[in-house]
């Protein structure tokens, strides 16, 4: 009844539309919640699930108590490895893109590195199928386009776009 055998079967766990699903997630949060690095892990895992419901969780573990975008580990462990699920941020809707694109634009300000690392997800855009170019050149030129844009965030999305 380890840390790790317990996250091992809550990540198994994560990835399915089980009814005990949820619990099994807060109960595990309760029992390590003065645990940052098993936090950040909890975090991890919901944000790179498979399940039709991800994007929407992401946001809402945004108002988590466990959550913080002024922490790099937490805003790492949650929408950094949201930009690692395949399923879901390079989802055809472009609901993915957007969501972290908001976040790159929320985080210029606050710590451009990590926005920067996070806009380091669409400098790829061009080995993706035209609709999705389409979408994540779309996000990059309107992140380009923002005002107060910090020096670290404009030269990815810059060089991203072959306008630096």
């Amino acid at each position: 009844n380890t840390m790790t055998d317990q996250l091992a079967a809550l990540q198994t766990l994560a990835q399915q539309a089980h009814p005990q699903r949820e619990q099994a997630l807060a109960d595990f949060y309760q029992q390590w919640r003065h645990e940052a690095l098993v936090v950040d892990k909890w975090l991890s895992l919901q944000a790179t699930a498979q399940g039709p419901d991800t994007l929407q969780q992401v946001q809402s573990l945004l108002q988590h108590e466990a959550f913080t975008i002024k922490n790099p580990n937490k805003v790492r462990a949650l929408i950094g490895a949201f930009c690692h699920n395949p399923i879901h941020f390079h989802a055809a809707s472009g609901a993915g893109y957007q969501f972290v694109a908001d976040q790159v634009l929320a985080l210029n300000a606050l710590n451009p590195q990590i926005a920067a690392r996070l806009l380091g997800s669409f400098t790829r855009w061009r080995k993706y199928d035209t609709a999705r170019q389409d979408l994540m050149r779309s996000h990059l030129q309107r992140i380009l386009a923002s005002t107060d844009l910090s020096p670290d965030v404009y030269e990815i999305a810059a060089k991203s776009l072959d306008t630096a």
